[in-house]
């Protein structure tokens, strides 16, 4: 099983590769990088990508249509409780408000990986299962016009499947 450098590596190999990263969202830290850092700035691009990765990990809004609190994909119950003065009720026990993060510690996010996609470039971030509490995500910098995003896609998570720290 391959180490975060090996990971790196196989990743810079794919077909319009610019950089790979291994990177903890919950603290933004690269724990590893190869190739061009985007923006010319690794400790940027890490901390810019660790905050969208943790924005689509932590709501539910961006999750699947089953989230916690909602086994077997059956909703939630309705909130009841007392209405406060502004009309609004009181959550239930156990019920999250709508608004509320699906969850901002604990298990790895339900959200397999992040396409960003702009005019010559894709972003790709795939998040690693079990890694460290599944707060890693390997980042792929893709040139549009030389890589194949479906094929990156697959490899991407083959290789987070195969990385151990």
């Amino acid at each position: 099983m391959p180490g975060i450098d090996e990971c790196l590596l196989e990743t810079m190999r794919l077909p319009g590769a610019r950089s790979a990263a291994v990177i903890d969202w919950v603290s933004g830290l690269a724990l590893g990088v190869a190739g061009d850092a985007p923006g010319g700035d690794y400790e940027a691009a890490a901390c810019e990508t660790a905050e969208l990765a943790r924005m689509v990990a932590e709501y539910r809004s961006l999750g699947p249509l089953s989230t916690v609190g909602e086994p077997d994909g059956v909703p939630a119950p309705p909130t009841t409780g007392a209405p406060t003065a502004d009309g609004d009720r009181v959550p239930s026990p156990g019920v999250a408000p709508a608004h509320a993060p699906a969850q901002t510690t604990g298990p790895a996010p339900v959200v397999e990986d992040i396409i960003t996609t702009n005019k010559d470039s894709y972003h790709l971030l795939r998040f690693v299962p079990g890694a460290l509490d599944g707060t890693l995500f390997l980042h792929l910098w893709l040139a549009r016009d030389e890589g194949n995003l479906a094929l990156a896609r697959m490899r991407l998570a083959e290789i987070a499947q195969r990385m151990v720290l």
